[in-house]
């Protein structure tokens, strides 16, 4: 008889438990469980392991969207979802099946025994178990935090390390200072292999340029092994000698421009893949990558627009992040900005909100749905009066969405941010 599959979300609810904490870095339980699977992470195609704290998920798209242009198989490993767990894991291009993943994590359930492990580390295991499994020419894997003591850093012998910028985040598991998170990040670089890193702070070029010299990493180094310009539509990338010229990155914001060419340094130095002008170039053209400056173009959220309005959707949750958006912010002259904001109560919402804070007509606090960890629409109400905001609480985004299409005198543009928790409960309502 036929063994109906249990329904993923159900493994992954029982999975959720089997760790007091959400994060608790080590290495040991990964291992543990890699080999008595048979260490699926050794027989991977092509690894590209990338770090950083802001872009990696876009330098991702960018490699991904370059490298399928090219006519190349990718699996691509991320993390957090949006709306199902299923994204994090992409086989061959396609988002990981129902019916491929719940297998996976049935063996994976299994082999663990009880045993304590993080949701993070065990899924880990099961999207390396998914990519030994199918075929693929390369693998794209991001960090979950950090890089030295993150489960996704047991790949012994990656074809690329990527760095992408450093900043201030997560600074109760990475340390207070940029060059301490620095350090960790940089725990991803091994021996002979080498590492593709962007432009970064003193402090944390410092500390990379040092681990990659303890360990024997050729460094490649933004604004001296490669650089950029953007001077219009087309723009232009420098590298090995040589200039790609390029069509715009399809993804917002002044900063994609960097992780484009983050992106672009990063592919000319992985071995054997042979990319022409074309496949790059078609690569900028066809990226995708949701709540990172999407605008929102149909769903229910936009249908109670009023005609002349604008949403948006960003998960960016630090300073940087909040520096980029109001960058890109500050060009919307022709419409007011309304915020609508939740955040991690893990986080402090100040250093994000305030660059937004002079172009902002007003911010509605809400909490994300479903997520305990969430600062309350009150909390977040009161830290964005303390800094200069006209702010109210709402229940929900919808709520906050019909109080500012209500007391808006014109047409204006509404950003939703702050989490990507929150984009992906946003994406799921407006489906």
């Amino acid at each position: 008889m036929r063994t109906i599959p249990q329904n993923p979300d159900v493994i992954l609810e029982r999975l959720n438990g089997l760790h007091p904490k959400l994060i608790d870095l080590s290495l040991d339980r990964v291992e543990r469980l890699l080999d008595r699977l048979g260490n699926p992470h050794h027989k991977l195609p092509p690894v590209v392991h990338v770090a950083g704290t802001n872009g990696k998920g876009s330098v991702i798209a960018f490699m991904r969207a370059g490298l399928e242009a090219a006519g190349y198989k990718v699996h691509v490993y991320t993390s957090p979802h949006l709306v199902r767990f299923n994204e994090r894991i992409v086989l061959a291009g396609q988002i990981i099946t129902d019916e491929q993943l719940a297998p996976i994590l049935e063996a994976c359930e299994e082999a663990n025994r009880d045993d304590p492990i993080t949701f993070f580390e065990i899924t880990t295991v099961a999207a390396f178990v998914a990519f030994a499994r199918f075929e693929a020419d390369i693998v794209l894997l991001e960090t979950g935090l950090g890089g030295r003591l993150d489960a996704t850093n047991l790949i012994e012998r990656p074809a690329l390390t990527v760095i992408t910028p450093v900043s201030i985040d997560h600074q109760q598991f990475l340390g207070g200072t940029v060059a301490e998170i620095a350090a960790e990040k940089a725990g991803i670089l091994k021996p002979g292999v080498t590492c593709v890193c962007a432009a970064q702070p003193a402090p944390a070029a410092d500390v990379i340029a040092n681990q990659a010299r303890i360990v024997g990493a050729p460094l490649i180094v933004e604004g001296v092994d490669f650089s950029f310009d953007h001077p219009g539509e087309d723009w232009t990338v420098s590298l090995k000698g040589q200039e790609l010229r390029l069509p715009a990155p399809a993804l917002p914001g002044k900063h994609q421009y960097q992780n484009a060419a983050l992106a672009v340094a990063s592919l000319a130095q992985l071995e054997p893949v042979t990319m022409d002008d074309a496949a790059f170039a078609q690569g900028m053209k066809s990226v995708t990558w949701p709540a990172r400056l999407q605008c929102l173009t149909e769903g229910p959220l936009v249908d109670a627009l009023p005609d002349g309005w604008a949403l948006w959707l960003d998960g960016g949750h630090n300073q940087a992040a909040g520096e980029a958006l109001a960058a890109y912010c500050q060009d919307w002259r022709d419409r007011p900005l309304y915020l609508i904001f939740g955040m991690l109560e893990s986080k402090d919402p100040k250093p994000f909100l305030q660059p937004l804070q002079a172009i902002t007509e007003k911010l509605i606090g809400v909490q994300i749905p479903g997520v305990q960890a969430s600062l309350s629409a009150d909390d977040v109400q009161t830290t964005a009066e303390a800094i200069g905001f006209r702010s109210t609480a709402a229940p929900g985004v919808h709520e906050a969405l019909d109080e500012i299409i209500r007391t808006a005198p014109s047409a204006a543009r509404v950003l939703i941010c702050g989490s990507l928790y929150l984009a992906g409960a946003v994406l799921k309502e407006n489906r």
